[in-house]
């Protein structure tokens, strides 16, 4: 993905002044004139992940189909909190499937497009990561495998949120759900369990493969530009926290999603058929524990007793994924606690 060198006007901040910018330069959601996707009236909690995500994605995916794009969506959060019948709050046209088929009905979509000779028509399949790491599995390594002209956004909030906060296979180790209680000798979700959808999105050999936050905006907004203009299989994965579930702030999404990414416990990368082509270099790298202590999902790592040995995992999987995806720069001063 190429990247044009902006000025950072605000100093001390991550965020980019977009008023001081160029119309060129300045991101979508900028821009008075984008989709507006998913608009106002909709149920999501206050701080929701999720919601930013999906506007951000679908805005980004609407400006580079020039307007011609379906979404395809599973049951879960996005769903419920955007269409309660008899209502919606999608400015696109937009199809709700079941749980597990998402991708399957996006790629029978893409089907008749290519029948009808529409070409110039895009479809976006996307879900939750109960939809796409769980449910909707199968599905989704077909499309992978037959390589479908889709894009599938997965938005991340490692959880079955809309359900009470059930466990999935993208809930990290120790972390407390409805069904991964914090007691026990091993509180939380087990280590060793789960599964890294990315990297087996990649082990597909599909077109395109990236991770993303909602907290860099102009990164999610490219790469999902990048994906657009490519055909056949495409795969997005977005963290998307989420302030009920995670037991965090409404005004802390944003800075948690930060967070994940400065301490390397969500790597950032691109890969286009099965290989890393270019990862997101940590800032200003935190220990995990920065991460971790604002959100009362691990609060039973730090009271009554403080579980040095799970952080000290939890740290090795973050130092694991820097050295894998190479997310420190040689030169770089960690200020690791």
């Amino acid at each position: 993905m190429s990247v044009t060198a902006t000025k950072f006007y605000q100093v001390g901040s991550f965020a980019i002044g977009n008023r001081l910018l160029p119309a060129d330069q300045a991101s979508i959601q900028a821009d008075a004139e984008r989709t507006n996707a998913l608009t106002s009236g909709h149920r999501a909690c206050q701080g929701c992940g999720e919601a930013l995500g999906a506007r951000y994605a679908l805005d980004a995916a609407m400006r580079a189909a020039d307007g011609k794009v379906i979404a395809v969506n599973a049951t879960g959060c996005l769903e419920v909190f955007s269409t309660p019948y008899p209502e919606s709050s999608w400015r696109i046209a937009w199809l709700h499937s079941l749980f597990g088929n998402a991708p399957a009905v996006a790629t029978g979509i893409s089907a008749a497009l290519r029948a009808k000779g529409r070409t110039d028509i895009r479809v976006v399949g996307q879900g939750g990561d109960g939809a796409t790491v769980d449910i909707g599995f199968g599905t989704l390594s077909g499309m992978f495998e037959r390589n479908d002209d889709v894009l599938y956004i997965c938005y991340d909030n490692e959880a079955y949120m809309n359900t009470g906060v059930q466990r999935s296979a993208a809930t990290p180790p120790a972390a407390r759900t409805s069904t991964t209680q914090a007691v026990g000798t091993d509180p939380g979700n087990v280590f060793g369990q789960g599964k890294n959808l990315p990297r087996i999105a990649m082990a597909h050999e599909i077109p395109y493969v990236a991770t993303a936050t909602v907290a860099d905006l102009r990164d999610l907004e490219a790469k999902v530009t990048r994906a657009m203009q490519l055909r056949g299989a495409r795969y997005l994965h977005v963290l998307v926290p989420c302030p009920l579930g995670w037991g965090s702030a409404s005004c802390d999404t944003v800075r948690i999603a930060r967070l994940a990414t400065q301490s390397g416990l969500f790597p950032v990368f691109e890969a286009e058929k099965g290989e890393v082509t270019s990862s997101t270099k940590i800032r200003k790298q935190v220990g995990v524990e920065e991460y971790l202590k604002l959100q009362a999902r691990y609060a039973h790592l730090f009271a009554p007793t403080r579980r040095e040995d799970v952080i000290a995992q939890l740290q090795a999987s973050a130092d694991r994924n820097i050295a894998r995806y190479g997310l420190l720069e040689p030169e770089s001063n960690p200020e690791v606690n």
